[in-house]
C-alpha cells in the first residue's frame, strides 16, 4: 500500500522563548523540521509528505519552500487529533498514514521502516519507548495478556498509571480509511480540552484492530524539543553520533566532544582534525590533510596534503593540494587556491584565484583578483578593489614580486616577472620584467627636536 506522511509542526513553542518557530530552530546545522522531512523521504520516492503548520506558518513555508511537500494550515491549535484531521482530506483513503512530529528530529529511518512494516488495514503500528523517567508523557496501558488497551495522558492518569514507564511517542501508522472513521468521534473532554490523536488507540481496540508496538534503539530517537535545554542536549548527542561515525571511518579527531559537523562532510584517509573545528554546509577534505584548532570551514573543498593551521575561517572556497593556510587566515567566498599555495597569518582573500606556488604570507588583503603562479606578495600588501561605488579587478601575472606595504589600486595589471618596490602605491599598469617604485624622497632634518609636553 502507498504511504502518506503527516508531520505535525503547528505548535508555537513558547518555552523556546524565541520569535523563531520552534521547528525552525537548528540542530546540527539544519532546522528540526528538515531532519524529520529528510528521514521521511528515506521511506521511498513514492511517499507523499504533508506538513501541518500553524504558528509562524509563513516563515516555516518560506524557509523550506524548495521542498516538494503539501502544506496544510491548522488555524486553531485544538490538539493532535484535530491537526491530523486537517491533512486527511488530501490523502487517498487506500493509503497508510504515518504520523510524525516536526520537533522530534532524531528518529532513525530503520525505526520508521519497522513501524511501517507492522501496520496494515487491520493493524495499527505504534511507536513506544521505555523511559527511566516517563514524566510528561502519555502512558501505554496494557491488559493482563500484554496487549495495548489505551493511552492515558499524564494529566489524566491515575497515580497507578503514572508508575508505568512505557510511554507513547505519538508516532503511529494506520490506514487512512480507519482514521476517517475515528477522527470525527474524538472528544475534547479532558484536562487540556483538546482532541488527542492517541484516543484512536482505544477505538482501534474496540473495533478489533491489532495494536503492534515497535521500540527505538535509543530513547533519544523519540525525544522532542520543548526548550533550549532539550535542543542543546540533542545537539551534543547528534554531534557525538557524527564524530563516532567519522572515527569509525579512520578520521583522527583529537577530541570528539569538541568537534561539530553542521551539514555534510566527505573526508579522506589519514585526516587529522584538532579541537573546536566546525564544518558547516557541504565540505570535502582530501587525504593526508591537517585541520588546526578553532577553524571554521563552510561549503568548501579542501584538497589532499593541505595544512590548515589554527584559527582560520574558510567559506565557499577551493583549496588546492599541498597548500598551507594560516594561522589566522580568512578565505572568503569565491576564493580558489591552486596547488602548493601559501596563505599566511592574518591574510584575507576574497573572490580571487591564486596560482600554483604563489605566496601571500603576512597581513595582506587580496580581493577581486587573478594571481598567477609563483607570485610573492609582501607583508601588508592590499588590493584596493573598491572605489566607493564599484568593485574593480586586479591582475597579477606569473613570477611577480610585490614588496611589503604596497597598495595596488584597481583596475590594474602587473605584468609577468615584474617587481614592485616596498611601500609603493600602484595606480597604472606595470610592464613585464620591470621594477616599479612610487616613493617620496627620504629627507632628514638634523635640527629637529621631538615635541615635549607643556608644564
Amino acid at each position: 500500500m502507498k504511504l502518506s506522511v503527516i508531520i505535525l509542526a503547528a505548535g508555537q513553542g513558547t518555552r523556546m522563548h524565541s520569535a523563531l518557530p520552534k521547528v525552525l530552530h537548528s540542530l546540527a546545522g539544519k532546522p528540526l523540521l528538515m531532519h524529520v522531512i529528510d528521514t521521511a523521504r528515506g521511506l521511498g520516492d513514492a511517499v507523499d509528505i504533508h506538513v501541518v503548520y500553524g504558528h509562524g506558518g509563513k516563515v516555516v513555508k518560506n524557509r523550506l519552500k524548495a521542498n516538494a511537500i503539501n502544506w496544510v494550515k491548522q488555524s486553531e491549535q485544538l490538539g493532535t487529533g484535530h491537526a491530523v484531521a486537517q491533512a486527511l482530506p488530501a490523502i487517498p483513503s487506500e493509503n497508510m498514514v504515518l504520523v510524525l512530529y516536526g520537533d522530534v528530529p532524531l528518529t532513525q529511518l530503520g525505526t520508521l521502516k519497522s513501524l511501517v512494516d507492522v501496520a496494515n488495514e487491520q493493524s495499527l503500528g505504534l511507536l513506544t519507548a521505555h523511559l527511566d523517567n516517563p514524566s510528561g508523557y502519555g502512558r501505554i496501558i496494557r491488559d493482563k495478556h500484554g496487549a495495548v488497551n489505551c493511552i492515558v495522558e499524564e494529566k489524566d492518569a491515575t497515580e497507578l498509571e503514572k508508575k508505568v514507564n512505557e510511554i507513547n511517542t505519538g508516532m503511529l501508522v494506520v490506514a487512512a480509511d480507519l482514521l476517517s472513521k475515528w477522527l470525527p468521534a474524538l472528544s475534547n473532554k479532558n484536562s487540556q480540552g483538546e482532541y488527542y490523536l492517541t484516543d484512536i488507540v482505544e477505538m482501534a481496540v474496540k473495533d478489533g484492530i491489532n495494536i503492534n508496538t515497535v521500540n527505538p534503539e535509543s530513547s533519544m530517537e523519540v525525544c522532542g524539543v520543548n526548550n533550549k535545554s532539550h535542543l542543546a542536549m540533542l545537539e551534543r548527542y547528534k554531534q557525538r553520533q557524527q564524530a563516532d561515525l567519522l572515527l569509525s571511518r579512520g578520521v583522527t579527531l583529537y577530541d570528539p566532544a569538541r568537534f561539530d559537523l553542521r551539514g555534510e562532510a566527505s573526508i579522506g584517509r589519514d585526516v587529522v582534525i584538532d579541537v573546536n573545528v566546525i564544518l558547516e554546509g557541504n565540505v570535502s577534505i582530501g587525504d593526508d590533510t591537517y585541520i588546526g584548532s578553532n577553524t571554521i570551514i563552510k561549503d568548501s573543498q579542501i584538497g589532499s596534503g593541505v595544512t590548515v593551521l589554527s584559527n582560520c575561517t574558510i567559506e565557499n572556497s577551493i583549496v588546492g593540494d599541498c597548500s598551507h593556510i594560516g594561522p589566522f587566515a580568512r578565505l572568503r567566498p569565491e576564493t580558489c587556491l591552486a596547488e602548493k599555495t601559501k596563505i599566511g597569518n592574518f591574510v584575507e582573500i576574497k573572490k580571487a584565484k591564486i596560482g600554483t606556488g604563489s605566496k601571500i604570507n603576512h597581513l595582506s588583503y587580496v580581493g577581486d583578483s587573478t594571481v598567477g603562479k609563483d607570485v610573492n606578495v609582501g607583508a601588508g600588501t592590499i588590493t584596493c578593489n573598491y572605489d566607493g561605488a564599484n568593485k574593480h579587478h586586479t591582475v597579477i601575472e606569473d613570477h611577480v614580486f610585490i614588496g611589503s606595504a604596497s597598495q595596488l589600486v584597481a583596475p590594474v595589471t602587473l605584468g609577468k616577472g615584474s617587481t614592485v618596490g616596498a611601500g609603493s602605491t600602484i595606480t597604472r599598469n606595470v610592464e613585464a620584467n620591470e621594477l616599479t617604485l612610487s616613493r617620496t624622497k627620504q629627507t632628514t632634518r638634523s635640527d629637529w627636536k621631538r615635541p615635549t609636553k607643556n608644564r
